[in-house]
């Protein structure tokens, strides 16, 4: 082959390998602009009075200040945390302690029992919330934060057990030995040794369901209808019947209700790849 061939081939593949390249760089391009403009438009259309919406032209606080006259934002907030908080801490307790148990112990049915909780997950959420909604209304739980907590603790804990025992099955088996042969208990091993190396999985797990419970609108507004429970979705979705297509109010309100769980994402977002990945790498 000449020379001339040779330097054909190779231009070749470096153009094919340019084109390449440059079209994936504008596919992620198309892509970034399609997920961000949404906030953009919020952002923008957040600081205009509602005249100045439907003109598009100029800038105001109006909308901010209607915002807080129409809801106790503060106190919403505070809901909103004091829900998402709360059933996090109890999908922890049962994800861990239930992925410990299926990734390590491997007890008799184990297999089954992790089969059941898997299956859990192909449910769609929207053919089991009457049913709870009446078995916690006879429990006099409605218009309570532990009943919405338990419900959300109910439909985030199949997932996140699922991950915790992917996570525990591929972590090595030697670590457990030789803390069983230091003496250590199945419990200790659970609290001083498994826990620490499961904080990248957790990482995930916190972040997931901290974006799924804050940002739900369905939960909350069947199980928590009365004014001083409602969280701040739920607080939006009121605000068309108090103020018929005021969108730069709807949009203030949503900035503020997005912020937190951005914020959670935007710092934890190198644990949660580091989470959702090193099981698969192990």
């Amino acid at each position: 082959m000449s020379s001339l061939a040779v330097a054909r081939g190779h231009a070749t593949r470096l153009w094919r390998r340019r084109l390449t390249r440059s079209l994936v760089y504008l596919t992620l391009l198309v892509t970034t602009v399609v997920m961000l403009y949404p906030f953009w438009y919020m952002a923008d259309n957040a600081f205009r009075s509602l005249e100045q919406y439907q003109l598009q032209s100029g800038f105001s606080l109006d909308s901010w200040r209607e915002l807080f006259r129409t809801l106790p934002i503060g106190r919403q907030l505070v809901n909103s945390t004091i829900l998402t908080m709360g059933s996090i801490a109890l999908i922890l307790v049962a994800s861990t302690t239930a992925g410990y148990a299926l990734g390590v112990l491997r007890y008799r049915y184990s297999s089954a029992v992790f089969l059941l909780i898997i299956s859990s997950m192909m449910v769609p959420m929207q053919s089991i919330i009457i049913p709870e909604y009446v078995n916690l209304a006879r429990l006099g739980f409605i218009n309570h934060f532990y009943g919405a907590i338990l419900v959300y603790a109910a439909l985030g804990a199949p997932f996140s057990t699922f991950l915790m025992t992917a996570y525990f099955r591929r972590l090595p088996e030697d670590v457990i030995e030789a803390a069983l042969m230091d003496g250590l208990g199945y419990g200790r091993i659970f609290l001083q040794i498994m826990l620490p190396l499961a904080v990248p999985a957790i990482v995930t797990i916190v972040v997931l369901q901290f974006i799924q419970i804050w940002d739900d609108l369905l939960v909350g507004l069947l199980f928590l209808q009365t004014p001083d429970v409602r969280p701040i979705t739920v607080g939006l979705a009121t605000i068309p019947s108090q103020h018929l297509l005021n969108v730069p109010v709807l949009m203030a309100g949503s900035l503020i209700s997005a912020a937190p769980a951005i914020a959670v994402y935007l710092v934890f977002q190198r644990y949660l790849i580091a989470g959702l990945t090193t099981g698969v790498s192990k």
